[in-house]
């Protein structure tokens, strides 16, 4: 008889140099015995002409539409990660398709201000995605940027102002549909020696470090530590144990790091075995 494998969903954009966005979160579920399935947002490719600055093309919103169709038709889906969206338009359809099913975790990378969008159609986006997909997330991983925007905060220069932004976002969620989530992201950027991540769970404040490797983001960071507790969720971890999990992968990753002819490294999915 075919094999049942645990399942995760994203709905996320797609970068194609490999490092981040959807690509990156289907390696990742593969790494932790996941069968992913996935919906693009939209494209983006660096440009190389331009210092690696972002080339945004967004995906035509009856096509996200209709991927969401065939993979939640396809497969008895109930934990998803949602990625980068990009425009108001598709905040508005990813919000409406998802709020049709009852899932049992949704996974918020808040992926905020791209790259190769005007600054008006950003603003506008970050709004829509506030104000639509936020409240219904059961876990939330910003980072430092994200969580002092969403925070309402002017910077995040230490492990409590971390703390305090995580309880802002907190704030931000619908708790009336059950235990929420939020890992505050310090990575390279919180200044110290240790990379710092805030859990907050509404009542209890959980702190993970590890050691700093290197001062420089690596790209796909992020999406990997995101994807990783998405996987470790549809294997029916709990979201602290999740946490940890997507801790020590991304920090593996990151220390096996990929080079190339960009002016920044990739996490490497692959390092992580445990």
């Amino acid at each position: 008889m075919p094999s049942t494998p645990p399942l995760a969903y994203v709905i996320a954009g797609s970068e194609a140099t490999g490092g981040a966005g959807i690509q990156a979160d289907l390696k990742t579920f593969q790494q932790r015995g996941v069968y992913g399935v996935g919906t693009l947002t939209c494209i983006v490719s660096f440009d190389p002409l331009n210092d690696w600055a972002h080339r945004f093309v967004p995906v035509e919103p009856q096509v996200i539409v209709d991927q969401i169709e065939a993979a939640t038709a396809t497969h008895d889906l109930d934990t998803v990660k949602i990625g980068m969206l990009g425009t108001p338009a598709t905040v508005d359809v990813v919000a409406k398709s998802v709020s049709t099913r009852p899932w049992r975790h949704v996974v918020l990378d808040p992926v905020l201000i791209c790259k190769g969008q005007e600054p008006g159609a950003a603003l506008d986006t970050d709004t829509a995605l506030r104000e639509r997909v936020l409240p219904h997330a059961t876990v939330v991983t910003p980072n430092l940027f994200e969580a002092a925007t969403l925070a309402g905060m002017d910077r995040i220069d230490d492990v409590a102002d971390l703390t305090e932004a995580a309880r802002r976002v907190h704030a931000l969620l619908d708790t009336s549909a059950g235990p929420r989530y939020v890992v505050a992201k310090g990575g390279a950027e919180l200044p110290g020696p240790d990379a710092v991540d805030v859990l907050f769970d509404g009542e209890e404040v959980t702190v993970l470090t590890a050691p700093k490797i290197g001062e420089e983001r690596v790209s796909g960071a992020g999406c990997t530590f995101a994807a990783a507790i998405t996987a470790e969720l549809a294997k029916g971890a709990d979201v602290p144990a999740a946490v940890e999990v997507a801790k020590d992968m991304v920090t593996a990753g990151i220390r096996a790091r990929v080079a190339a002819h960009t002016s920044f490294d990739t996490v490497w999915q692959g390092a992580f075995t445990g």
